[in-house]
């Protein structure tokens, strides 16, 4: 099976993807990512797997969120990839794995649906050792918007989106180069929906990052359930990644999680090493 559809969760029109037969695992991306980041992963996966991808709103396809609609929280998150999986008619238990910022969100999945969780897979994750919220969270989102604004009537995404874009994905892959369809990149990127959504998300980041600590605190991880914290290793043996391998470590002994690393590859792993991605996802499940 491969098909693409818009389903409208919570009043928004999201781009979906499903590919492939068999158990079900979610992808999720990073701040900024698009559902064509995990084209590399996806035939490894879709053999064994029903594989499912999404946008979250503002990105790649997936429309806006309506004005007033609440601010990105990790519980939130979680809701959506619920609902996502609900509109599809897929209510067995799900493979989740979010990469970077996206951790957060697969991570308050399986704390806040456990029923719902087959395994939990993260991907160079985001670490934060004691996250605080920032204050004043309704006036940093208006703000946000606001900014997102002024820059899209500027004609910013339009004028620079896909090259900052191109300049992020050569920085965060030892390939140093963007694998995207640049096609799919100018489509994508070019608007200001995306600025919005990437800004807002960015905005919300020490929040969410607060709120997944409380969530450890009271919503406890199914015992027997499956993780696995996937590291990228860049081979350099400076001391920035040396620090990050080893936040990745202390990831994996909080959760109880098998602590994998994959060389040699940058942040955006999907890139470098889509075989490790899709190696941790098809070995972690119960």
């Amino acid at each position: 099976m491969s098909e693409a559809v818009f389903l409208r969760i919570d009043g928004t029109p999201l781009h979906v993807r499903v590919e492939g037969s068999g158990p079900v695992c979610l992808l999720s991306g990073g701040l900024g990512s698009s559902w064509f980041d995990w084209d590399l992963v996806v035939p490894f996966l879709a053999p064994y797997r029903t594989v499912v991808r999404f946008d979250r709103p503002g990105y790649g396809l997936s429309a806006s969120e309506p004005a007033g609609h609440p601010r990105p929280t990790a519980a939130g998150e979680a809701h959506r990839i619920r609902s996502v999986l609900d509109a599809l008619a897929l209510p067995g238990p799900c493979t989740v794995a979010g990469h970077s910022l996206a951790g957060f969100h697969a991570e308050a999945f399986a704390r806040l649906h456990p029923e719902r969780t087959a395994g939990l897979v993260l991907l160079d994750g985001s670490v934060e050792p004691d996250p605080r919220p920032l204050p004043a969270p309704g006036l940093r989102d208006l703000a946000a918007r606001a900014a997102a604004g002024a820059a899209t009537a500027a004609a910013v995404p339009y004028l620079l989106g896909p090259a900052v874009r191109g300049l992020v994905a050569r920085a965060t892959t030892v390939r140093r180069e963007d694998l995207a369809p640049a096609p799919l990149v100018r489509r994508c990127y070019r608007t200001g929906r995306s600025l919005r959504a990437l800004l807002r998300e960015n905005t919300h980041y020490p929040d969410m990052a607060a709120e997944l600590a409380g969530l450890r605190r009271t919503a406890p991880l199914p015992a027997d359930l499956p993780v696995t914290v996937l590291a990228a290793d860049d081979g350099l043996r400076g001391r920035r990644t040396e620090r990050w391998l080893a936040a990745q470590r202390e990831l994996a002994a909080l959760l109880g999680a098998e602590y994998r690393s994959t060389a040699p590859a940058g942040h955006l792993l999907m890139f470098d090493r889509p075989d490790a991605v899709a190696s941790a996802v098809l070995d972690t499940a119960r």
